[in-house]
């Protein structure tokens, strides 16, 4: 009997390896151009959430962000102690939390919004725009 031997598997060529290097240099590119303001990009990622929306739930904003509770607990800690939200109760449910940006986490998007898109251009420096508009297009379609 001849045993069969699995397929041989390029794993640099792995949608998910790719899909992690290119997260990998993202988060890097993030940090070199906000080192100043010391925000990680999940952290940003809320502030920008909140600079559409200001004072949704906090199981909202969990939501949108894909972010488990007990982590966004934790981002939102971090964030109210930079003064940068509050936690606010909620009127409609005495269990439950509104995040609000304080005057400061406010004023920052004047200025971090510029940052923020100088990190993604320089991310994206090597695509052509229709090729963005296609990455844009699958990863939206992958992470619903």
């Amino acid at each position: 009997m001849e045993v069969q031997q699995p397929p041989n598997m390029d794993i640099e060529k792995t949608v998910g390896f790719l899909l992690a290097k290119a997260y990998q240099r993202a988060c890097l590119i993030f940090k070199e151009q906000f080192d100043q303001y010391e925000l990680t990009p999940q952290q940003f990622g809320l502030l920008g959430f909140l600079w559409q929306e200001d004072g949704i739930s906090q199981s909202l904003l969990s939501a949108k962000s894909q972010i488990d509770r007990t982590t966004m607990g934790g981002l939102i800690d971090r964030l109210e102690k930079e003064g940068l939200v509050m936690r606010r109760p909620d009127p409609a449910d005495r269990r439950a939390y509104r995040i609000c940006l304080t005057e400061k986490g406010k004023a920052l998007e004047p200025e971090l919004v510029p940052v923020a898109l100088r990190a993604q251009a320089e991310f994206i420096a090597r695509l052509e725009p229709n090729e963005v508009e296609t990455l844009t297009s699958l990863l939206q379609k992958l992470r619903s």
